[in-house]
């Protein structure tokens, strides 16, 4: 009867890959790091029991967990089991793909000023406009090539770098866009889909509200609720200077920073390329 229920636990455990990550997590904490320092037995990390206590749920609960028995654990239970297991950011969304089969909601964290890494990242990309968004899609860093092509952010104010005020208020970004009413329509409903997500409430209702008194256009387009995600695709600009550039985009969300979205712009052919080398000669001679 016991070797049954035995094997009856090793198959539990042999499915259960929520438990088995526990458990690594548990055995690799150092208890002197808990301020636990009391007599133990000679085995690696934290107890069942102690990990149970610190996440404030049952140790009877936390052992069947562990063993596969212990049924769906809520978000609020993997939030303390991953603050008393000290798990990072990457661990923590581990915990929930595991028990839950997605990630967790994003926490939305105070805005951090870009790294100088994530700068010489977008300085890299000579010929290729690249700009840094947060999930209000301020412009938050950019290249060269960015400030030749798009326009000058840094000539602008800290509150006017913003994608979405840009394509609605701002006249000269606006003729930049040769299919503005479709590229305006995407951009509004990859910004929901984006701040919904991200950006806090109170934060993009001021945004929203601010959009629809100054742009009666966004206002209508805000309405009609469309949803997509930025992705990748294709903007045909022309510029007052080098003419018709057609550019390739690609938006990425930067690893660790849920807040923060890169968007790519490449030159579709080797003309355009050499339009953009025009456009970042020109503006360095001109300074």
């Amino acid at each position: 009867m016991v070797e049954t229920m035995q094997q009856t636990l090793q198959l539990a455990q042999d499915d259960n890959p929520l438990g088995r990550y526990l458990k690594d997590r548990r055995a690799k904490l150092d208890p002197a790091a808990f301020g636990i320092t009391a007599m133990r037995q000679r085995t690696p990390g934290l107890r069942r029991e102690e990990v149970a206590q610190r996440a404030n749920v049952s140790a009877t609960w936390y052992t069947w967990l562990e063993q596969g028995r212990g049924g769906a654990p809520s978000a609020d239970v993997l939030n303390r089991l991953a603050l008393a297991l000290a798990l990072t950011t990457a661990e923590r969304e581990h915990l929930f793909l595991l028990a839950q089969h997605r990630p967790p909601e994003i926490r939305r964290l105070p805005f951090e000023p870009i790294s100088p890494q994530l700068q010489r990242v977008l300085d890299a990309m000579t010929l290729s406009p690249a700009v840094l968004r947060t999930a209000l899609w301020d412009v938050v860093g950019w290249n060269a090539a960015a400030s030749a092509v798009m326009t000058d952010y840094a000539l602008l104010r800290p509150e006017e770098r913003n994608i979405l005020k840009l394509i609605f208020c701002n006249d000269r970004v606006r003729g930049h866009l040769v299919n503005w009413e479709g590229v305006a329509r995407s951009a509004v409903a990859a910004f929901r889909a984006d701040a919904i997500k991200a950006a806090p409430p109170e934060a993009l209702q001021a945004m929203v509200d601010e959009l629809s008194r100054k742009s009666p256009e966004f206002r209508s387009i805000w309405q009609d609720y469309d949803i997509q995600n930025y992705g990748t695709g294709t903007k045909h600009l022309r510029h007052e200077i080098a003419g018709d550039l057609m550019m390739e985009y690609s938006s990425f969300t930067v690893d660790g920073r849920p807040d923060l979205g890169l968007i790519i712009f490449t030159p579709t052919t080797d003309a355009d390329a050499e339009r953009v080398r025009y456009l970042l000669e020109t503006k360095t001679t001109n300074r």
